[in-house]
């Protein structure tokens, strides 16, 4: 088998330096990105009709197991805890970059990592990602098709050993392939793929990718066909006061957008303050709450199309849909608080439909002569939402377009597309998929220099864990633990390992004379900035200096385990190793004046 890798290998790489074998090699990742996609729909139809007796659940879905039918509707209480307890192990153990909605990831590795990506990725993202949308997970097939191409395309890649340069093309392809076998949408899949993940359009991107989108959507369409996704009602804008309208949905659009973003992470950051058990059952119990929700607004439950496309067509009332629209945030935010797998590219459109149709219905009532389709609104707010979480207004516009197939809703869109991207960008500067990097320390519009602070990673400076202690050690045992070392500050863990928070030597000596106050270690430990293994040694010192911490424990690239502890002079150390490893800059002597003679 090594000897045949060896045949292979040099053969591909000799085909490097020929564009032609660039284009077949986005050939084969867009058809491997198609039929990951079909293979991925029909995984999620499976799991959904093994939990509740349905391929899919309908606008106004009543589930029931197949295996326990006197369970009733109260089959959605159990299937995301039985969902979890599969799917969680699985991520936490053999692929934890797979947890979350997945574009971040892909973004990470093209901008930092060469375009390299684990090849078991997509294995474990398609299984986890399937089993918690069709165990009731409220989240899209999208984000997670965009990690199973990518992690394809770099793959593909890395066996043909291509530069950094076409290995990141190759993931680009690999997104692009998977939005438009799943959309049926390859104009949108290639700007995705410029917009969001290469965020470049250089003329060689856009042809190898456009290669890559036209194959997979021809592989989905020849699975699920080629009728457009939504059906836009009859429309035409009446009067030019109606773009007044579609320009102010743009605001609330914009307010829709950024409001998921700080739900979203925030409801993130208080899962990880409440959960103290092992990272591998946290999707199961969650579960419990997630089922809860179902049970009250089943219409939560997976990713919710039919819910939508009966949303557009006006079947649902203002409150309703506006009570959907709230329901869909929580829904979303709490799954991927618990540790779920699936994107956030379907619920923003799903928020989107829910708050353009309850406006287009409400301006209907008060203004008949001006709004005639509401469905049309929704549609509109569906692009509105989604530009605003994910400031590409590009992929928006294409993205409806190519749902709808109906070249009339151009001009509303592109307006209240805008006019929502616009707004975003005063009030955040992050969206839904950056700001996740950049709360592990990674800008991604920050190029980074080429010296050791931003070249040497938290991982190649840390030192192993000076020593933990377990939240439920007495004050007294603390200070006798302070006493008989050297250390100033300890990281306090849990069994599972996961920290809890950072107590101090000058934390505890008030805290010995307070009567009534903290008792453990754990009442005593207070939060630090999170620190990962894979962030620039720039970020260590920043954090460093704004928390005036002794020293700050780092955690792994996912989750909450503490993989060593950094301080100062680790960050100094760290510094000085990598100049001393940096080749002299070389600087060209200047060039010899010639004389007129010598010319």
């Amino acid at each position: 088998m090594n000897g045949a890798r060896r045949l292979t290998i040099p053969r591909l790489a000799a085909l490097d330096s020929s564009g032609w074998s660039l284009l077949a090699l986005a050939l084969v990742v867009g058809a491997g990105a198609g039929l990951g996609a079909v293979a991925f729909r029909y995984m999620i139809k499976g799991f959904t009709w093994l939990f509740t007796g349905h391929g899919q659940l309908g606008p106004n879905p009543h589930p029931s197991s197949p295996w326990l039918p006197g369970l009733g509707m109260a089959c959605v209480l159990i299937a995301p805890v039985l969902g979890g307890l599969i799917y969680g192990p699985v991520v936490a153990r053999f692929a934890p970059e797979a947890r979350g909605h997945g574009v971040p990831e892909v973004m990470l590795a093209v901008a930092r990592k060469g375009g390299r990506i684990r090849p078991r990725v997509s294995v474990i993202k398609a299984l986890a990602s399937a089993l918690c949308i069709g165990s009731g997970g409220s989240v899209g097939r999208e984000g997670p098709i965009v990690q199973i191409g990518s992690a394809l395309g770099s793959t593909v890649g890395q066996l043909a050993r291509l530069n950094e340069r076409r290995l990141r093309l190759l993931v680009a392809c690999g997104a692009a392939g998977g939005i438009a076998a799943t959309f049926n949408a390859p104009i949108a899949g290639v700007f995705f793929a410029l917009e969001v993940i290469l965020r470049d359009f250089q003329t060689e991107s856009f042809g190898v990718v456009v290669l890559s989108s036209v194959t997979a959507s021809v592989i989905g369409r020849v699975a699920f066909g080629s009728a457009a996704f939504l059906r836009l009602p009859q429309f035409q804008v009446h009067s030019g006061g109606e773009y007044l309208l579609y320009a102010l949905l743009g605001v609330l659009g914009a307010a829709a957008g950024v409001a998921f973003i700080r739900v979203l992470y925030g409801g993130e950051d208080l899962a990880d303050r409440i959960w103290r058990g092992p990272a591998w059952l946290r999707p199961a119990a969650g579960g419990i709450v997630l089922g809860l929700l179902l049970l009250a607004l089943p219409q939560m439950y997976g990713v919710g199309y039919p819910v939508l496309d009966a949303a557009v067509a006006g079947h649902y009332a203002v409150g309703f849909l506006l009570l959907l629209l709230a329901g869909k945030i929580v829904a979303t935010t709490l799954t991927l608080a618990i540790g779920g797998s699936g994107g956030v590219f379907a619920p923003s459109l799903f928020m989107g439909a829910m708050l353009g149709s309850s406006f287009g219905q409400a301006f209907q009532s008060l203004i008949p002569g001006w709004v005639t389709a509401p469905g049309a609104y929704g549609l509109v707010g569906m692009g509105a939402v989604f530009a605003a979480a994910a400031r590409a207004p590009i992929t928006a516009v294409i993205i409806v377009f190519e749902l709808t197939g109906d070249y009339a809703i151009i001009l509303p869109l592109m307006l209240a597309v805008v006019v929502a991207t616009g707004l975003s960008l005063l009030v955040t500067g992050d969206t839904i998929y950056t700001l996740k990097l950049r709360r592990r320390g990674v800008d991604l519009d920050h190029r980074p220099s080429s010296g050791p602070m931003q070249l040497v990673t938290v991982r190649e400076a840390m030192r192993p864990i000076p020593g933990s202690v377990p939240p439920d050690m007495p004050l007294a045992q603390l200070a006798d633990r302070f006493s008989s070392g050297d250390e100033s500050a300890l990281p306090v863990v849990d069994e599972s390992g996961r920290l809890i928070g950072v107590v101090s030597a000058d934390d505890l000596e008030p805290a010995l004379t307070d009567v009534g106050g903290p008792d453990t270690a754990g009442d005593l430990a207070r939060p630090v900035p999170e620190l990962r293994a894979d962030s620039a040694l720039e970020h260590a010192a920043r954090l460093l200096g704004d928390s005036e911490e002794a020293g700050l424990p780092v955690l792994r690239p996912e989750g909450r385990e503490v993989a060593g502890w950094i301080t100062h002079r680790d960050v100094l150390r760290a510094y000085l190793a990598g100049r001393r490893r940096q080749p002299p800059v070389r600087t060209r002597p200047p060039a010899r004046q010639r004389s007129p003679a010598g010319r």
